[in-house]
């Protein structure tokens, strides 16, 4: 089964990696990921780099061959 969306409500497979850490909880090498389809991948990026806590974006596929 593919990855879907992080974003609440949608059931879209995820083509994007957003990998973040909360820093007030994490230490600076911990890193979450959450999964986005192409259409919610700005919104999702966007509610955590507001949040000083978006570390990078990457496609699913490059970040799974990690």
């Amino acid at each position: 089964m593919e990855p879907r969306c992080s974003r609440r409500g949608c059931q879209a497979d995820a083509v994007w990696a957003l990998v973040w850490n909360n820093p007030k909880l994490h230490t600076p090498d911990r890193r979450k990921v959450w999964t986005a389809c192409e259409e919610h991948r700005e919104y999702l990026s966007n509610f955590l780099d507001i949040r000083g806590f978006l570390r990078e974006v990457v496609p699913l596929d490059e970040y799974r061959s990690r």
